[in-house]
């Protein structure tokens, strides 16, 4: 079923709504939806390994096959750390992507911007290809790829205070199936952008760039919030690409994420108010992993299926501020390895409150259930 249930909100009525609260409870009770979801691909290990870039078409042909699925979401990383930054590259993944049946929402990775500085990425200019990235993937201000789907861009809904978040075109918001979607630029890797660019002395245009999209991101946030408390609805699903958790191997804090604690806490608070299920979808790590990080020795099922009594792995791990929100929940998606992989999220029908959040799995929380997609890479002629 395709059929896409988007309340449209227009100018200062963003955080308003004529619907009364029976009405967004009926179109939650009424409405399921299922999502193909994936990222950190294709990826290759330099510019010469093309498996994965040219096993992507048979990739989408198997999420179009699968006759649920009526959205896609993209959390960033359309290629390596070792393959270089292109207009043309971008270009060739879009016009891949415009085969996709379903309307694919997606967020930027660092590899196709952040970290093109670095030599093994081109070394290439940062900001300019953040410009390719808005040009090619963002070209119509809230319109998805492909398909008629509208969302809420903030290049539209920015803030009349702070006139530079109007820059943010891949900041985006949309609700279904009685959930608010949060898509937001929060790219991985680098620690929220502060390695320097080309080895340099920092540069004013990079601080300046952190700084706004830092603040941009979390305006984003507390509005998509403030959105889901305003329409009653039953969830909040945030996709971004960042790991903001990830230790990468290191047995204690690693400094080099220590700049996305703000927006952990951001999340953490806002959660905290909403009281309903929160499920943050991200990649960036390449392992699947299904945990709660807010939550101290919550379970945690990793990239094998085994089961852990917690994520071990994971920063913060002592939450120094007290963390302990059982309505939250985090799916961590499988990339840049064979086979190639994508999840299907489902939302059931009905629960309108949503608020079960004790009946949590390894595959299920709230009014989200999921389960892994694998596709292995066709042989090699």
């Amino acid at each position: 079923m395709r059929k896409l249930l988007l309340p449209m909100l227009l100018g200062t009525a963003f955080l308003a709504t004529t619907r009364t609260a029976a009405a967004v409870e009926n179109e939650a009770e009424d409405h399921g939806l299922s999502i193909a979801v994936f990222g950190d691909s294709p990826y290759g290990v330099d510019d010469a390994d093309t498996a994965q870039f040219n096993a992507t078409p048979a990739f989408i042909k198997t999420i179009n096959q699968d006759r649920d699925v009526s959205l896609v979401l993209q959390v960033g990383d359309i290629h390596s750390g070792k393959q270089t930054c292109s207009f043309g590259y971008d270009k060739t993944i879009y016009d891949m992507w415009t085969a996709f049946e379903a309307p694919l929402v997606y967020t930027p990775g660092d590899n196709e911007w952040m970290d093109c500085h670095k030599p093994k990425e081109g070394s290439q200019p940062v900001l300019q290809n953040l410009a390719y990235v808005r040009e090619i993937f963002f070209a119509t201000p809230g319109k998805a790829i492909g398909g008629d789907k509208t969302v809420m861009s903030q290049a539209q809904y920015f803030d009349a205070q702070y006139p530079s978040d109007s820059q943010f075109v891949e900041n985006t918001m949309w609700e279904q199936a009685g959930v608010v979607f949060i898509s937001v630029n929060v790219p991985g890797g680098s620690n929220n952008g502060e390695d320097n660019w080309f080895n340099l002395d920092r540069t004013k245009p990079q601080t300046d760039e952190i700084l706004k999209r830092t603040a941009a991101a979390q305006r984003w946030l507390d509005r998509g919030f403030a959105l889901g408390q305003s329409h009653r609805a039953r969830a909040v699903l945030i996709q971004l690409q960042a790991d903001m958790w990830d230790l990468d191997g290191t047995a204690t804090k690693d400094l080099h994420i220590a700049n996305y604690r703000q927006y952990i806490d951001n999340i953490a608070r806002n959660t905290a108010q909403f009281g309903k299920p929160v499920l943050l979808i991200n990649g960036d790590s390449h392992g699947y992993r299904s945990d709660n990080p807010l939550t101290k020795g919550a379970a945690c099922v990793s990239e094998n299926g085994a089961a852990e009594v917690a994520c071990a792995d994971d920063a913060y791990n002592a939450h120094p501020n007290g963390y302990k929100l059982s309505n939250f929940h985090r799916i961590v998606v499988h990339g840049s390895t064979a086979p190639m992989e994508w999840i299907k999220l489902q939302i059931k029908p009905g629960d309108s409150e949503g608020r079960n959040v004790t009946n949590a799995t390894a595959n299920s929380f709230g009014p989200f259930s999921w389960k892994r997609m694998i596709q292995a890479l066709p042989p090699k002629p």
